[in-house]
């Protein structure tokens, strides 16, 4: 009887001992983008990656297209526990560690090769650094977003053009730094709604990169695409505290080693896609304008180091990322 029980009990401990285990093994990584994004494919072959190179002891499941929360929902998600990884523009990374969202300042990069050389510099891991410390999650990668570029039902070609347009930003505050550049009034809409918003009038354009642009379908209910190219946006990867204390440390560099091989893998092929989109969008009727760039890129300068503006950066900071890859002869 006695042996009966002790092994029904060791038995019992066992089954309770390996539930948690195995529950632990299975990862929600959330997203805001459409399936047929670079971000969204490359993320599911990270997970298969992680799964067969830590022998299936992490199982990750990724949610696209706001299907767990927005943008501000899924980085709380990360704090509350209920989310484990996900992709975050630097903006929102920037509402809880500032310095972390001066890559989004407007025109702050001079070009692609400028933003390559702050994704490889050291400044970029400090500032990844101090997120963690800030929030006590782990930044494993950046991604390149793309180029943001302005849409509406009219030409723009100077920064004049949109003063009092109503344009949607995203929800959060630093992308106001270039609608105030430009005298436009602001609209913050969820990522979701952007596409009946332009539809039913409520804001007059919207700005993104011309891949997100097309895989929206944003082009369907805007006749003109005006490349502005005035953020050059930038998608973190970023696992909760939570997860990242839970893995090993042989575990923790294969996490890291994979989701950098996915980010340099969605870079270029958004790199490629925007090289060949404003002949796409042509190809559908639309209006594809190319500004004056260098009158836009006036108008926000003054704004980049401004704290009414946006900027949480110092200027020491600020200057470091200028340096970048900067010619000196």
């Amino acid at each position: 009887m006695f042996r009966s029980l002790l092994a029904s009990v060791v038995a019992a401990a066992t089954l309770a001992g390996a539930l948690p285990a195995d529950a632990q093994t299975r990862l929600r990584f959330a997203h805001v983008y459409e399936v047929s994004e670079p971000y969204h494919t490359e993320a599911l072959w990270a997970a298969e990656e992680i799964a067969k190179r830590t022998n299936n002891r992490w199982r990750i499941e990724v949610f696209p297209a706001s299907a767990l929360g927005n943008e501000p929902a899924i980085n709380e998600g990360l704090t509350l526990g209920t989310i484990d990884m996900i992709y975050t523009g630097t903006a929102f990374a920037g509402s809880r560690f500032r310095p972390i969202a001066i890559s989004n300042a407007p025109y702050v990069f001079r070009d692609f090769d400028h933003w390559l050389a702050y994704r490889d510099s050291d400044l970029l891991k400090e500032l990844m650094a101090g997120y963690d410390r800030a929030t006590g999650h782990k930044v494993l990668a950046m991604t390149y977003y793309g180029a943001r570029h302005v849409t509406a039902n009219r030409p723009i070609h100077r920064p004049e053009d949109m003063r009092g347009m109503k344009l949607r930003v995203p929800q959060a505050p630093l992308y106001l730094m270039f609608a105030r550049s430009v005298g436009a009034n602001a609209t913050p809409i969820a990522f979701a709604e952007v596409y009946l918003a332009l539809q039913n009038g409520t804001v007059d354009g919207q700005e993104n990169p011309l891949p997100t642009i097309q895989a929206k379908k944003f082009y369907e209910v805007q006749s003109h695409i005006i490349l502005t190219g005035h953020i050059t946006e930038s998608l973190l990867t970023i696992a909760s505290g939570n997860l990242w204390r839970r893995l090993s440390a042989a575990d923790r560099a294969v996490f890291e080693e994979v989701w950098r091989e996915a980010a340099n893998r969605a870079t270029y092929a958004i790199r490629i896609a925007e090289e060949t989109l404003p002949a796409w969008f042509e190809q559908q009727g639309k209006t594809v304008i190319r500004p004056d760039r260098a009158a836009f890129r006036a108008a926000a300068l003054p704004l980049h180091n401004d704290p009414q503006a946006g900027a949480g950066w110092t200027r020491e900071q600020y200057d470091r990322l200028q340096a970048l890859g900067a010619r000196t002869n």
